[in-house]
């Protein structure tokens, strides 16, 4: 028998309201993603692909439609119940990092294993630095830290509770070439470890073709295409 999928979203549009009138967000999408799957989501800018991420995370709720993630109707949960459940189920890598300046390396990583509990916060901060290369950076503040390796302590924060879904949004986007190379290899490679259901927002091209599947999203709606595809549809003239 077929699995039902970790992530379910049905009709799901997203309006919202400004001097101007009302703005569709977006327009009845419908998706679901399989336990394991890595799915590259690519677009324009404003097209409604961070906004899709945050519906899926419990960060955002739609105005009309159905979310189940993990087993859980998010749309019918309040902000307490959405707190645990990302908790639970869910690591986040944003673009800009997102690290609390005042707290080290090693305190960074260790958030939501202490907010869940776990007596072993910080040693097991440490070995998920050092998966990430970064075991010597530990003691280290965001402030003395390179873009790169800010990142993979985001990237280490976001894994250390060995969440169920891994999101990204923009996880390459304010990294150059052969960091953004680094970080997209540790990104699959905890993947195939844990076998992470992996959802990926992206303006690279590279990075949304080493998922199983790519998802373009185009004014509020959103459009599969096989991934061989995907170099066409996204060039754009200079």
């Amino acid at each position: 028998m077929p699995h039902s999928p970790i992530v379910s979203l049905n009709s799901i549009h997203l309006t919202l309201n400004s001097d101007a009138g009302p703005v569709n967000i977006l327009r009845g999408i419908n998706l679901s993603v399989q336990a394991g799957e890595t799915v590259g989501i690519v677009g324009p800018s404003g097209s409604g692909k961070s906004t899709l991420m945050s519906i899926m995370a419990g960060l955002e709720t739609p105005t009309e439609g159905t979310v189940e993630v993990a087993g859980n109707q998010l749309d019918k949960m309040d902000e307490d119940a959405l707190a645990r459940f990302r908790r639970d189920n869910v690591g986040i890598v944003f673009q800009s990092f997102h690290l609390v300046p005042t707290m080290t390396a090693q305190e960074n990583v260790a958030i939501p294993l202490e907010l869940a509990g776990r007596k072993d916060a910080f040693e097991v901060a440490r070995q998920k630095l050092e998966a990430v290369g970064l075991g010597a950076r530990a003691t280290h503040y965001p402030s003395q830290l390179s873009g790169g390796e800010q990142q993979r302590v985001a990237l280490a924060r976001a894994v250390c509770t060995e969440p169920k879904i891994f999101l990204a949004d923009e996880p390459t986007g304010n990294l150059d070439g052969k960091t953004g190379e680094l970080i997209v290899d540790l990104m699959f490679e905890l993947h195939d470890a844990h076998d992470t259901t992996m959802i990926l927002i992206t303006h690279d091209d590279q990075l949304a073709a080493k998922c199983d599947r790519v998802i373009r999203v185009e004014d509020g709606r959103v459009v599969e295409m096989p991934a061989d595809q995907l170099r066409p549809v996204e060039a754009q003239p200079l």
